[in-house]
């Protein structure tokens, strides 16, 4: 798949989650078989532009290209501006966001509230393709309700705007993270147009990846959720993509020194304070499913020092490493052992439920932008 200029190594995508897909966590994926990611959304408020987290957000050194920086907002002078400040700091792909539903982007008529006005949509996209001269995407959901869905409208005015390649979450704006994903609407949006298309939703295994792809033939997958706690996904699907064959899980060893280095790169990136604070997300999902892992979890909430929390995950592992070579999964955490045939048949959605309890989870924390709509 190509993105403008931009070759990719192959269809797998890093979906762009506020709070989560920060640098460290992309690189991660992308050493794991990831041949894209998109980094964490960043506002087009020109106050916020020169902010500590929105520097953080947009600090790529050292990641390999194709950057790409997700922007969103509802003014189409200040989205052209934002793509053109992020392209100066090393941006090669810029997205723009048009499907987060969270309340807090939607009523800023942003995200997936852009839906609701085509002819702003039109504006928007018009203004920041102009505004740059490196290939701008855009990631929508099917529309704004059930009733009005419009990505097929949609599809057609990001290809005569000259959008490069184009995302599609599975469900409408009133759907939020609920609800069978519409696999066949993106099917329509692919061939409707034809630019490349990027499925996205509930993608959380290689059959379903497998499965996606060939219900909807789209170019790529956008993978989210299903890599929280488990970024070697991608080289799991990735595999299976080739062979038809499933790779084990990891075995404990890897997964500690995967682990462990993602920790050093975290704390390295934000500082002992917030890396401790905010590494807590990421290892209560690693540890998600696995024998002893709530009172792991535990243990790392409650260390308030990077050393202790490091301390905490080498204790965890010395204890699984007693109950066997690999990670042991329960209740269908694993990648491995999945059936789906159909992704939207009943046994699909069978396959479906431990990521719907994770979105369960999930929902009762604080808004954290696109971290929950993919």
């Amino acid at each position: 798949m190509r993105i403008g200029s931009h070759a990719l190594p192959n269809g797998l995508v890093v979906a762009p989650m506020a709070g989560v897909t920060d640098r460290p966590f992309r690189q991660l994926c992308r050493r794991l078989g990831a041949g894209y990611a998109v980094s964490e959304m960043v506002g087009s408020d020109p106050r916020l532009v020169d902010t500590p987290k929105t520097r953080r957000r947009t600090d790529h050194a050292g990641e390999p290209a194709p950057i790409a920086v997700q922007i969103a907002g509802a003014v189409p002078s200040m989205l052209a501006a934002a793509a053109r400040h992020n392209v100066a700091r090393g941006a090669q792909i810029i997205d723009i966001n048009m499907g987060c539903p969270a309340k807090k982007v939607c009523h800023a008529a942003a995200g997936s509230a852009l839906l609701s006005d085509e002819a702003l949509v039109a504006r928007i996209l018009d203004a920041v393709v102009a505004a740059v001269d490196v290939p701008v995407t855009l990631k929508i959901r099917t529309g704004p309700d059930p009733a009005h869905r419009n990505a097929l409208a949609i599809a057609r005015i990001a290809e005569r705007a000259g959008i490069a390649a184009l995302t599609v979450h599975g469900r409408t704006r009133a759907c939020l993270f609920t609800g069978t994903v519409e696999y066949d609407t993106i099917a329509a949006v692919k061939a409707s147009v034809t630019i490349p298309v990027i499925a996205n939703g509930d993608i959380d295994s290689p059959q379903r990846a497998r499965d996606v792809l060939a219900r909807t033939g789209a170019d790529a997958i956008m993978i989210g959720r299903a890599a929280q706690g488990r970024p070697w996904i991608f080289r799991e699907i990735a595999h299976f993509l080739a062979t038809g064959q499933h790779l084990p899980p990891p075995t404990v060893a890897e997964a500690r020194e995967l682990i462990l280095a993602h920790l050093a790169d975290h704390y390295a990136f934000h500082g002992e304070a917030s890396g401790v604070r905010t590494a807590r997300k990421h290892l209560g999902w690693y540890v998600r499913d696995l024998a002893g892992g709530e009172a792991a979890r535990a243990e790392f909430n409650a260390a308030d020092t990077t050393s202790a929390q490091v301390a905490a995950a080498q204790r965890f592992f010395d204890r699984l490493a007693r109950c066997g070579e690999r990670l042991q999964y329960a209740h269908g955490g694993g990648t491995t052992a999945d059936a789906t045939t159909d992704p939207g048949n009943d046994g699909a959605q069978r396959q479906a439920a431990p990521a719907r309890a994770r979105a369960q989870r999930q929902a009762a924390t604080p808004w954290a932008g696109e971290a929950l709509a993919a």
